[in-house]
């Protein structure tokens, strides 16, 4: 598995899902319980967004065409 995407943005995270969806790619969200304790006010633990390798790519190029670059 490779993480294509780390963050702490509920928003960012559930559209990342479904841009992944779209695209045919089957991802996994790890830390998601851990992250949320203190209402997510921890911000080093970070949900992550996991694909297999063999779909990494094809991730990153979706998740890129969909999602601006953060500043």
């Amino acid at each position: 598995m490779i993480e294509v995407l780390s963050t702490n943005d509920p928003v960012k995270l559930s559209f990342a899902e479904a841009v992944l969806r779209d695209a045919g790619v089957e991802a996994v969200t790890l830390d998601a319980h851990t992250a949320a304790t203190f209402g997510g006010a921890l911000p080093w633990i970070k949900r992550r967004v996991l694909v297999r390798e063999a779909d990494a790519a094809k991730a990153r190029m979706a998740l890129a065409a969909a999602m601006p670059k953060d500043e």
